[in-house]
């Protein structure tokens, strides 16, 4: 059992960073794959990237690469998602989800991913 809390949303404007952070408890962090997903007003949610249990490899949204990185802290329990250069079009509720058997195939899925945080808003001013 894996559960998840999100922090670090909020309101910017255009052009600026925030960096988002996903605390998870239990001692099995890292065996999960974590992702992030984002869901806009009126819209289905969306992949944005996922990172492998150890940190060594990621993966983005191809709308998201160069502006957004994610990273984690095994030893902290916690994934980060830095997004730098934000548009008005990034503003969503944040979710950080957690997967025990994520292929690198389906990893844009949100059914690989069994735990779900409560979500964090993004709101990016123009």
């Amino acid at each position: 059992q894996v559960q998840l809390v999100e922090s670090g949303g909020g309101l910017v404007q255009a052009g600026g960073s925030l960096r988002l952070s996903c605390a998870a408890s239990g001692r099995t962090f890292s065996s999960y794959a974590m992702g992030w997903f984002r869901q806009a007003p009126g819209k289905e949610r969306m992949f944005v990237a996922a990172v492998n249990w150890s940190g060594g490899r990621t993966y983005y949204a191809d709308s998201m690469k160069g502006r957004f990185t994610i990273s984690r802290d095994n030893a902290k329990n916690t994934v980060y998602l830095q997004m730098n250069s934000l548009k008005p079009e990034d503003t969503a509720v944040y979710y950080c989800a957690a997967g025990r058997y994520v292929s690198d195939y389906n990893r844009e899925l949100q059914s690989e991913y069994g735990y779900w945080g409560q979500g964090t808003q993004v709101t990016v001013s123009s």
